[in-house]
């Protein structure tokens, strides 16, 4: 079996080197790039499992890189790295479509984790998901391409944003649990996490807009509801 194959974007050479071979100690093939420009045109030729950014690099930063990366339709899962701690920085990192957010300085061990649970399509195994497409109200959503289409609107979701509408829409009106959620997509449900999940299915919302008969309601204390009317 091929070893999973990382894009890792970190213009501090000390921190991608060390980071480069710890992950690749944990049996990935990375390949290191060291500003977010290179990064991008390395990305058009060569075929990954998933994307590491760092977010300050020169040439190209990481959410711009991101936001190129989703509006050319690319849905491979990307972990955004960054020094800063404000939420608006990392709500900012969510609603361009990044699938996760770690804060440095991170430890090997919740970055390989982090990395295992988007491969594994944000905790649920490849093998074991349902592959047909889901309708929900007026809009037909395909977990393989992760592809929300109403119309002839096409929308490419982030593939964690991808996995939470395919848990809501195939839950049978019964509530998406928060806490399992977040341990299963994240592996804790600290504040933090907690604050991701609410953008993902604040973003959610906003691209379920056009058909009005279908709201996401909040079960207080518990979760999340997809209704259709």
């Amino acid at each position: 079996m091929s070893k999973p194959k990382i894009l890792y974007l970190e213009d501090d050479s000390d921190l991608g080197e060390i980071t480069s071979m710890l992950l690749e100690k944990k049996g990935f093939e990375v390949e290191w790039i060291l500003d977010g420009a290179e990064g991008l045109e390395v990305l058009k030729g060569q075929s990954f499992d998933l994307i590491v950014a760092d977010i300050m690099m020169p040439k190209l930063d990481g959410y711009s890189l991101l936001k190129q990366i989703r509006e050319d339709g690319n849905t491979i899962p990307l972990i955004l790295l960054s020094a800063r701690v404000l939420t608006e920085d990392v709500l900012q990192g969510f609603s361009l479509g990044a699938d996760d957010y770690i804060r440095k300085p991170f430890s090997a061990e919740e970055l390989t984790a982090r990395i295992n649970r988007l491969l594994t399509r944000g905790g649920t195994a490849i093998d074991e998901r349902k592959k047909k497409n889901v309708i929900i109200g007026d809009y037909e959503y395909d977990p393989e391409s992760y592809k929300l289409i109403h119309k002839k609107r096409v929308i490419v979701l982030s593939p964690r944003s991808g996995e939470i509408l395919y848990r809501l829409a195939t839950g049978e009106n019964r509530t998406l649990p928060r806490k399992e959620t977040l341990i299963e997509l994240w592996g804790d449900d600290s504040f933090f996490n907690g604050r991701s999940l609410d953008v993902f299915i604040s973003k959610l919302r906003k691209n379920l807009s056009e058909d009005p008969k279908i709201s996401i309601i909040n079960i207080r204390a518990q979760g999340y509801r997809l209704i259709i009317d």
